[in-house]
């Protein structure tokens, strides 16, 4: 009885020391090889790059360029020649008025000055060089300088009966119909074809409510674009006015340039933070671009060009030293001391110790495709290894589950 609990003893003893061994491969020998499996050693040349500094910011496209155009006259309009979306020219004819009453008005303000002048003329011609025909004089003199301003005016005025396009762009609103009276100054009054119709300045088309305040018409410049950017007031030192800006466009696969046009004084706080409006003008009239797209920015404040770099992973620390492995000629490698600069993405300068086309050892690690475990490494079923039976034919019991969610060849 004795002997057979001893015997007992001794198997689960052994027992013991399988599964600690077991345990030892499983999470030991197996966790190295697949580190090793997971990273791999490549050579890289030291090389010339240009290094750049940046702040990004978000902004949204604005013309540069917005005209609001309205009848300075008034009167009755006659025409209409444009609608909400065409493309218009400086000096293109939008609308008209009727010149009846402004007709009128031309001549009798020159009837006026004509009278004005005769007066004047005739008061010189009766000088006697006392008070009296001096003042006579000048008050002659004054009433031709008035009677002369109310015929700009007026002629003015029959000028502003046909209403021209300032500026090249696109009529995104049209607020006005032929049977509208205006009153002048954007003012209108409107009969059953009053309204407006505005358009975006990518041509799409849509109807607005009119109101007796707003421009008449509405022109937006499509050759000049600006993007204004909120800039944190730890970045804003940074900038200065002609800094470059590259823009990533919404529905546009290349990069659109622009300069710092315009750095604002006076800050916003968004959650306690300040931050201050840069103004980007877009360099250039690049295709594609519309209003109220929204476009990521990069202002660059400085640029160096001809950096010598080598991959940031290729650098290590070694009693306080920066080092790489520098691979030579013959294939022999040797740690060799460098001095590091700044770092910029995935690289970083080299300033002593090596030269373009030096070669240097990278060691990168690959990511685990399959199904993450612990630290994100692949986990597998695993067996115990050389079959599954404890000496003398006992079976391994059962018990908890084997990494991988398996239990021992016997157990659950």
């Amino acid at each position: 009885m004795g002997r057979l609990r001893v015997r007992t003893w001794m198997i689960a003893g052994v027992a013991v020391l399988v599964i600690a061994g077991a345990s030892v491969y499983w999470f030991v020998v197996r966790d190295s090889s697949a580190a090793a499996a997971q990273s791999q050693t490549q050579t890289v040349a030291a090389s010339l790059t240009t290094l750049e500094k940046s702040v990004t910011g978000t902004g949204t496209l604005t013309p540069g360029v917005q005209e609001d155009v309205s009848f300075a006259s008034g009167g009755t309009v006659t025409s209409v020649l444009v609608a909400a979306g065409d493309t218009v020219t400086a000096g293109q004819t939008l609308a008209t008025i009727d010149t009846l009453s402004l007709d009128a008005d031309v001549l009798a303000a020159r009837a006026t000055l004509a009278k004005a002048q005769a007066t004047l003329s005739n008061n010189s011609d009766d000088a006697d060089g006392t008070d009296a025909s001096d003042a006579q004089i000048a008050s002659s003199t004054k009433q031709v300088e008035l009677a002369q301003s109310q015929v700009t005016s007026a002629e003015d005025k029959l000028a502003g009966a046909t209403l021209i396009a300032p500026v090249d762009g696109i009529l995104t609103s049209v607020d006005l119909a032929v049977g509208d009276v205006v009153g002048g100054s954007g003012s209108s009054s409107g009969g059953a074809g009053s309204g407006s119709v505005s358009a975006s300045a990518g041509g799409a088309t849509t109807a607005t409510t009119s109101s007796a305040s707003s421009a008449q018409f509405t022109i937006v410049g499509t050759t000049s674009w600006t993007v204004p950017v909120t800039v944190d007031e730890s970045d804003i030192a940074s900038l200065t006015v002609g800094d470059q800006a590259e823009l990533t466009v919404d529905n546009l696969s290349s990069t659109v340039f622009g300069t710092v046009t315009e750095i604002g004084l006076i800050s916003t706080s968004t959650r306690g933070v300040a931050g201050y409006p840069v103004t980007i003008t877009v360099t250039g009239d690049p295709d594609g671009l519309n209003d109220g797209v929204s476009a990521d920015v990069s202002i660059i404040y400085e640029r160096r060009t001809d950096v010598l770099t080598v991959p940031t992973a290729a650098v290590r620390q070694v009693d306080g030293a920066s080092v790489v492995d520098k691979v030579a000629a013959d294939g022999t490698q040797v740690v060799t001391t460098v001095t590091i600069g700044e770092t910029s993405g995935s690289s970083v300068e080299i300033t002593d110790g090596l030269a373009e086309g030096d070669e240097v050892l990278v060691t990168i690690v690959a990511q685990s495709t399959g199904q993450t475990g612990r630290s994100g490494q692949d986990t597998q079923t695993g067996q115990f290894p050389s079959g599954g039976t404890m000496p003398d034919g006992a079976n391994f019991p059962g018990g908890p589950a084997m990494p991988g969610g398996q239990g021992g060849p016997n157990g659950g």
